[in-house]
């Protein structure tokens, strides 16, 4: 059996990675000229930890000790307890530098299952897909190619209201920690080796772009706590990813069309507010190839796929929009304020808590199949 799997972000390489365990010859094409793993950091949360180890794929992880919630001048509204995570979630929170990840996953595949350079240019519910270079006919396609995806058709992505800044500075012993105001929200994670990711979500209209990124983020955040402008400054400008939060507004009324399985943001993308993207991309590819290894048909696969992964998914993009909402996207002044004022009363283990539904999923194991299957 054959798959091909569009798109050689987080998503797709490990759709990829899970199909060959089970047993399928995979393609993956990828339009970029190499897979870099371009970004910055991404918090992985138990369940998508759960996912890499069934996948059989290990990365630099740093799990996140103690730390809470403050507010622009560095004080403390909450405190987050991480020995009461982890008897909440079942593991500890942990990061990763995106690159990291991407090439974890990229060497758990033979170097020939990834093309790179290979643009599609045509896919068919048939399993036909044309690119830059040749032809392929799959008896699965993974959509795998990202919010803007060409093949889900449709379903055009909206504008959350908030634009993002993100960056790597190294600062070995810069400790986690989320901090609101108005509109905003800061968020530090540190990373392996001493590196630390950094990111703003900030509420403003869609499509301004300073014309220098590191004078803009000093204006607007250069009087926040420490460590954060030590963060910016020490993150060269040309490093600084800046970036729209778009989502899909209207959830998709199934993710597969023929032989294609849309994956990932192409699926569900949103908002990060609750730090999910990539994590419900690898149930997807876990839960893809699971139900490719135990379904007999490649029809019955795909119908048990979205039975599974739909309703969960779309869930958690909705919550993600709510998070924003009533969090790091809350402006009016006498809100915020009473937001702050309960936040205080909140107790640390209560605040770990947070997210055990989500979190707390397990995924399935990856059989071989011991049957031949029918495409």
């Amino acid at each position: 059996m054959r798959a091909v799997v569009v798109g050689g972000g987080i998503g797709g390489l490990a759709a990829a990675v899970g199909l060959r365990r089970v047993g399928w010859d995979v393609t993956v094409l990828e339009k970029a000229p190499e897979i870099t793993g371009a970004g910055a950091g991404i918090s992985l949360w138990p369940n998508a930890r759960r996912c890499l180890d069934v996948l059989g794929v290990e990365t630099p992880l740093q799990e996140q000790r103690d730390g809470g919630l403050r507010d622009k001048r560095g004080r403390r509204i909450t405190g987050w307890d991480a020995a009461a995570f982890t008897r909440n979630h079942g593991l500890p929170l942990a990061a990763v530098h995106r690159r990291d990840l991407v090439d974890a996953l990229a060497r758990a595949l033979p170097r020939e299952t990834i093309k790179t350079g290979a643009e599609v240019t045509e896919v068919r519910d048939d399993g036909f897909v044309r690119y830059t270079g040749g032809e392929l006919h799959a008896d699965l396609v993974v959509a795998a190619d990202g919010i803007n995806s060409q093949i889900r058709k449709g379903a055009p992505p909206v504008y959350s209201g908030s634009t993002a800044f993100r960056g790597v500075a190294h600062r070995p012993g810069t400790p986690l920690s989320t901090s609101w105001d108005r509109g905003a929200e800061i968020g530090v994670l540190p990373l392996a080796g001493g590196d630390v990711y950094w990111w703003i979500s900030y509420v403003v209209r869609a499509g301004e772009r300073p014309a220098d990124v590191k004078a803009y983020l000093k204006q607007h955040f250069g009087d926040w706590h420490d460590p954060i402008p030590a963060l910016i400054d020490a993150t060269p400008a040309a490093d600084i990813l800046h970036h729209d939060l778009y989502h899909l507004g209207t959830p998709l009324p199934t993710y597969v069309r023929g032989k294609i399985a849309l994956l990932g943001d192409a699926a569900h993308a949103m908002p990060p507010f609750l730090g999910q993207g990539g994590c419900q991309a690898l149930e997807d590819a876990v839960v893809l190839a699971h139900a490719m290894s135990t379904e007999d048909t490649t029809e019955n696969a795909l119908g048990k796929y979205d039975q599974e992964r739909r309703k969960r998914s779309q869930k958690v993009a909705r919550d993600s929009v709510r998070a924003g909402k009533i969090g790091p996207q809350l402006t009016n002044p006498v809100a915020t304020t009473l937001r702050k004022a309960l936040l205080r009363m909140t107790p640390a283990q209560a605040t770990a808590r947070i997210g055990a539904g989500i979190s707390g999923w397990q995924p399935p194991d990856l059989p071989r199949p011991d049957r031949p299957r029918t495409p």
